[in-house]
């Protein structure tokens, strides 16, 4: 079993809307045979505080535009490392420095990776 085609859509929809804001290192991950409670896992690192909540916003107005709302968000205050889960999806902005101390894509090696196809 694969990410559903929505779970695609979304986390090509986020990758698109962080790229849009300047975010670096965007990585997706297939995550649908490892986990029961979401399909994919996006990745995307910002330089700053701030960036990390432009990037944020941009990529909620951009998935409420293809009617996706958030379930939950963690780590908005502090602005380091801002997780939102979407069920079908959760994506992970953090800060440049969060993003090498806990290199979260060494835990997600072993699944296949989702082309962004960025523009």
């Amino acid at each position: 079993m694969s990410a559903t085609p929505r779970a695609t859509e979304l986390v090509r929809t986020a990758a698109q809307a962080a790229h849009d804001k300047l975010a670096t290192d965007l990585l997706a991950f297939d995550v649908s045979e490892q986990l029961v409670i979401t399909d994919a896992f996006l990745l995307c690192s910002a330089s700053n505080e701030r960036q990390v909540r432009s990037v944020v916003d941009e990529i909620e107005d951009k998935l409420r535009e293809v009617g996706a709302k958030p379930v939950r968000r963690e780590g908005e205050r502090d602005g380091r490392w801002v997780l939102i889960d979407y069920q079908d999806i959760v994506v992970h902005v953090q800060h440049t420095e969060e993003r090498q101390f806990y290199a979260l894509e060494r835990l997600w090696r072993d699944c296949p990776t989702i082309d962004l196809d960025l523009t």
